[in-house]
């Protein structure tokens, strides 16, 4: 990371201080498309970028770069002088992978660089690392690798990497990093668009007429220097204990402190080889009667791990656990004594489930995305996953915002299509966290009993001295995991015995913690927002989508407004060779706001097309149209749909791909051949209808666009 910093050393070397002016004629200061002139200023100018992200996690590096490839200017701000290394967030679902796909390739370079899948898929549960298997889930089906829902599969990959990938996605198109001591040497005018501002923390924002003003704070000179910013949009990613949703009153509404951590990150070759060749796995949970844990396994080749230790304050402290206890535990947790172990670092953390009340504050100016919206348990790896899909969503609205195209409508339809989906995965989350508990409940270690005990102890805690009050603690957990003891967690001892069958009972009835969720991952939708609702829609409830089993494997593809296109391997009508197969979803641009209209070739869908293109023009929306013809159409089709479509020429003609397994596109999407399908920048659906069933083609098609841009027609 330092080595990447470094390159931009240097990057204010000529002097000069500029700031990019506002465009006229936008209510947002600036549009994206300005000419981004910038005059000299003198020393009392604030200057001006129109998104100012705040927090450079992945999701707010994801949101950069998918503003930046939309034209949007863009700068970050990052309090931390450094990114951290401690490996957290490392799951990657089917969904983030797919948006991962169309940054610049972003997912191939993750499948190239991770773990081979053989070494990950499982989750053992053990008395140590080297000790008696108590069983085993492979989260990894045949269909995971099929590629019939998804054209590309989930990864396991760490998120300090994943911030390292995009960091060099974001050089490529002209990011730099300006470190603290680069800071040093600028003056309060140094925040361009394409800047990543280490060390810089948001301190105030206020409300302006034409946006908010961002104030800031960085160490300059060994004292604390403040500047303000004037910014269209202030975007807070800046995670659970986000500054921004602090500054602007934004309260969480869930529960707090389902449990109590302490993260260990630690290095040991020998453990990865023994792993590799023996045991090979993403998560080892582990019970014996001197520690209970949990091992996540982010590389077994390079040996790095990091160590999830429950804990209880206030009688058990942080400062206990220091590097040498830490090495003690990873000895009992691992079954033997490791030569070559290398603690890097320990943090401890709170597991939350809460959502926050609102997404979008100042009017509308404020937007809170990640963790700094909703923070989940671990359980199903939701949080950084739906973070960037809240960066996927805002990202094209943000960009018709500044162009004028759409209202501010538009901005506050992220929270109410992002909201209902964080807490139904915090729901989900909960619920998987609570899977996972089953298990040591079922040996006898049951966490909700540790946490009672602990309770019991705060509400006399003023009567015993701490000192007793950490003995006694420690005495009882040492009492409960004696359960754990071999002498009694076998066939021969009934106790053992009635406990292993219980155990084996969730395991083989997969109640166990669960890996993925491909009905939730894939077919989550949005029900009110920026789209034609259906009539009728009872889809959600308490917040909660019930139109499936929750934790099921099963996704269903779904045509509705809000879901996301399903997936059908296509090729274009003329082409000829298997190189050219593509995703419906690759119909759909990355670096330029583009709706898609998907039609069959049927005159009645030919006729609603052209009037389509007409009324998009009107709306200043720009449109493509996909005419998807039967598997087996001719490749001699002459001019395919050039003549149904003239004049308009942004169309393509394409063909079903279909394996024996499947059927048509029309009968996956539950529509006849007369179907139509308006399709957002975000590969979400927005209108479904029936081309022979429309009376009057445009005074529909007026009406689906203004519904989703909130204005009419220019």
């Amino acid at each position: 990371m330092d080595g990447f910093a470094a390159r931009y050393l240097g990057w204010w070397a000529n002097g000069r201080r500029f700031l990019c002016l506002p465009g006229r004629g936008s209510p947002f200061f600036s549009s994206k498309s300005s000419t981004g002139a910038c005059d000299p200023i003198g020393e009392g100018a604030e200057p001006y970028i129109p998104v100012l992200i705040v927090g450079a996690g992945p999701v707010g590096l994801v949101l950069s770069f998918l503003l930046t490839k939309l034209g949007v200017k863009c700068a970050v701000l990052e309090k931390n002088p450094a990114f951290s290394q401690h490996p957290q967030a490392h799951f990657i679902n089917n969904r983030s992978m797919e948006l991962f796909r169309k940054m610049d390739g972003l997912a191939e370079d993750i499948q190239k660089l991770q773990p081979p899948v053989d070494l990950w898929r499982k989750f053992f549960y053990c008395t140590s690392v080297s000790g008696t298997i108590l069983g085993s889930v492979d989260h990894m089906q045949t269909q995971d690798f099929e590629k019939k829902e998804s054209p590309v599969s989930v990864a396991h990959y760490s998120q300090y990497k994943l911030i390292r990938l995009l960091l060099k996605k974001l050089e490529r198109l002209g990011f730099k990093l300006c470190t603290l001591d680069e800071l040093q040497k600028l003056n309060h005018c140094m925040l361009q668009e394409k800047r990543i501002l280490m060390g810089a923390e948001c301190t105030s924002i206020k409300p302006t007429l034409e946006g908010v003003k961002v104030g800031i704070s960085l160490l300059k000179d060994g004292k604390v220097e403040e500047m303000n910013f004037r910014c269209s949009f202030a975007i807070g990613s800046d995670g659970a204990r986000s500054t921004v949703r602090k500054v602007v009153g934004i309260t969480m509404q869930g529960e707090r402190d389902l449990q109590k951590l302490v993260s260990v990150h630690f290095l040991s070759k020998d453990l990865g080889q023994y792993l590799l060749h023996k045991r090979p796995g993403m998560l080892f949970f582990i019970f014996n009667p001197e520690a209970i844990g949990v091992l996540v396994a982010h590389d077994l080749d390079e040996g790095e791990f990091v160590l999830q230790i429950p804990y209880y304050p206030p009688q058990q402290n942080f400062e206990d656990f220091s590097f040498k206890v830490c090495k003690e535990i990873i000895f009992k947790l691992v079954g033997w004594k490791l030569d070559d172990v290398e603690v890097k670092d320990i943090k401890p953390w709170a597991m939350h489930a809460e959502v926050a009340e609102k997404y979008v504050s100042c009017n509308d100016r404020v937007i809170l995305v990640g963790d700094a919206a909703h923070r989940f348990p671990p359980a199903g790896g939701f949080g950084m996953n739906t973070g960037i899909q809240d960066a996927h969503n805002l990202a094209w609205k943000i960009s018709l915002l500044l162009d004028n195209v759409a209202s501010t409508s538009i901005i506050k339809s992220y929270e109410i299509e992002r909201r209902p989906i964080a807490i139904f995965n915090t729901a989900l989350s909960v619920e998987n966290f609570k899977s996972a508990m089953s298990i040591p409940a079922a040996l006898g270690v049951d966490p909700t009993i540790a946490n009672l005990v602990q309770r019991v102890m705060n509400s006399f805690g003023s009567i015993f001295p701490d000192s007793f009050q950490k003995v006694a603690l420690e005495r009882i957990f040492s009492l409960g995991r004696a359960q754990l003891s071999p002498f009694i967690l076998n066939e021969k001892n009934p106790i053992g015995s009635a406990r292993l069958a219980r155990l084996k009972k969730i395991f083989d009835e997969g109640k166990s913690l669960q890996l993925q969720f491909p009905a939730e991952d894939l077919g989550f939708r949005y029900i009110e927002g920026a789209l034609v609702s259906q009539n009728n829609d009872k889809t959600w409830e308490r917040g909660c989508v019930d139109y499936f089993k929750r934790g099921s494997r099963s996704y269903v593809p779904s045509s509705k407004p809000g879901a996301r296109l399903p997936h059908m391997q296509i090729k274009a009508l003329k082409a000829s060779s298997s190189e050219d197969l593509l995703s419906t979803l690759d119909l759909v641009p990355a670096d330029k706001i583009e709706f898609l209209l998907i039609i069959a070739p049927v005159k009645e869908s030919y006729d609603l097309a052209c009037m389509a293109f007409k009324t998009a023009e009107n709306f200043n929306v720009p449109l493509k149209v996909c005419i998807i013809w039967p598997h087996g159409s001719s490749l001699k089709i002459p001019n395919c749909s050039s003549t149904e479509l003239e004049p308009w020429r942004n169309y393509i003609d394409v063909v079903e791909v279909k394996s024996q397994s499947s059927g048509s596109w029309w009968e996956m999407c539950h529509l006849s051949s007369n179907g139509v399908l308006l399709v957002r920048p975000d590969e979400h659906i927005a209108w479904s209808a029936e081309s022979n069933n429309i009376e009057d083609s445009a005074s529909e098609l007026e009406k689906v666009f203004s519904l989703i841009m909130g204005k009419s027609p220019s």
